[in-house]
C-alpha cells in the first residue's frame, strides 16, 4: 500500500522533529523516516547527557531532553515515524515524489525535506591497535551514563564542541582528567576553550598537545596510554577511562545517489526556500550547505521555518499563508484546546 502525505521528512534528529512542527502549523501532515531505532539522531543517539546551551528561552538542557520537548511539542501534529529504515529510492511523477523505503513502505509525497544530519554515521575511531577489545568498557565514544565516569582517571581526546563540553562538565567529579588534542587550535565554541583554560589554570584540567599512540594492559585491564608530542617525545598517563571524540564519519548512503548538488557530504541549498538544486527537495540541518553556513541546532530550525513556507507555497500555490506569528494560529488554538 502506497502511504500518501504531504511531506516525507528523512532524519528524526532536532531538525527533523522541528520541521514537523514548522509543516504542522502550516497544515501539512509529514511522515518522518530515520535509519536509527529512536527519533533524537545524535542527540539521542551518541550524548544524551551532552548539555546545550544556545536553545531560546532555556538556559541548559540535555541533548535527551532537547528531543523529549520537541516530541512534545509536534505531538498535537500526529506525525508519524517509520524508523529503522532508509529512503532507498526517490523518484518524481506527476509533480509529485514515490518514495521507497529498506523497510518495504512506499510513499506519494508532495515534497521532501532532508534533514538527515551528516547522513548515516559512526564515531571516528581511536586507531590505536588492540583498542577495541577495551570500547564500551574503558574506551568510550559515547556517554550515556556520565556517573559512570566519576572518580575516574579521565583522558578526554578531540578538539571539538564534544571533547570540551564533557571536559569541563566532568572536571569536578573525575580523579583527574587529561584533555589531549593533536594541537593547541581547537574548533570548540570559544567559551568552552575559556573555560577549560580556567580549569587547567586552577589545577583541575591537564592539557597536552599529541596523540595517543599505544597503551598498556594487565590482562582485559586498561591500565595506561602513550601520548606522543610534536617533539616526538612519549608521555605516559595512568588513566581508568579514555573519552574519545573525533567527530563523525558521514556518510550519505542512498542519498548520494538522487542526483543531488553535493559539496562532499554536504547538499547546496537556496537561502530563501532551502530548497535543493531538484525542486520540492529541500535540505535542512548540518546535511545542507549554502555561503554562511552555521551548523547549529539554532540554524537549523530557522531553515525549517523557510522551508516550511516553501513548501506550503508549493502545495498550495493558489492559497495565501495569513501566519505571521504562531499567537495566530488557529491549528494550535484547536489542537491545544485554548
Amino acid at each position: 500500500m502506497t502511504i500518501r502525505t504531504d511531506v516525507v521528512i528523512v532524519g528524526a534528529g532536532p531538525c527533523g522533529l522541528f520541521q514537523v512542527f514548522e509543516l504542522g502549523l502550516l497544515g501539512l501532515s509529514a511522515h518522518v523516516v530515520d535509519a536509527m531505532q529512536a527519533p533524537g539522531g545524535q542527540c539521542a543517539e551518541l550524548y544524551p547527557d551532552k548539555p546545550i546551551y544556545d536553545i531560546p528561552a532555556i538556559p541548559v538542557c540535555s541533548a535527551q531532553e532537547l528531543v523529549d520537548r520537541l516530541l512534545t511539542q509536534i505531538k498535537p501534529f500526529d506525525p508519524v515515524f517509520h524508523l529503522d529504515a532508509q529512503v532507498t529510492a526517490v523518484c518524481q511523477r506527476d509533480g509529485r515524489f514515490l518514495i521507497a523505503t529498506s523497510q518495504g513502505e512506499q510513499f506519494d509525497a508532495g515534497a521532501v525535506v532532508i534533514a538527515g544530519g551528516v547522513g548515516a554515521f559512526q564515531p571516528m575511531p581511536l586507531r590505536v591497535a588492540g583498542i577495541e577489545d577495551f570500547v564500551d568498557r574503558q574506551v568510550f565514544y559515547r556517554i550515556r551514563n556520565p556517573a559512570r565516569h566519576h572518580g575516574k582517571r579521565l583522558l578526554v581526546l578531540g578538539g571539538g564542541d564534544s571533547a570540551f563540553d564533557w571536559t569541563v562538565e566532568l572536571a569536578a567529579q573525575a580523579r583527574g582528567l587529561t584533555l589531549v588534542h593533536r594541537s593547541d587550535r581547537f574548533r570548540a565554541a570559544p567559551a568552552t576553550v575559556a573555560r577549560m583554560r580556567e580549569l587547567e589554570a586552577q589545577g583541575r584540567v591537564k592539557f597536552l598537545v599529541g596523540n595517543c599512540v599505544d597503551f598498556e594492559a594487565d590482562g582485559d585491564t586498561l591500565r595506561s596510554v602513550d601520548i606522543r608530542h610534536t617533539d616526538r617525545t612519549v608521555t605516559r598517563l595512568e588513566i581508568d577511562h579514555a573519552l574519545v571524540f573525533f567527530g563523525l564519519s558521514p556518510k550519505l548512503g542512498p542519498i548520494s545517489a538522487w542526483g543531488l548538488a553535493l559539496d562532499k557530504n554536504q547538499i547546496h541549498t537556496d537561502t530563501e526556500r532551502f530548497e535543493t538544486n531538484i525542486p520540492g527537495i529541500y535540505a535542512i540541518g548540518d546535511i545542507a550547505t549554502y555561503p554562511g553556513k552555521k551548523k547549529l541546532i539554532l540554524s537549523g530550525f530557522h531553515e525549517a521555518a523557510l522551508a516550511a513556507f516553501a513548501i506550503k507555497a508549493r502545495l498550495n500555490p493558489d492559497e495565501k499563508v495569513h501566519l505571521q506569528y504562531t499567537t495566530t494560529s488557529p491549528i494550535m488554538h484547536e489542537r491545544l484546546g485554548v
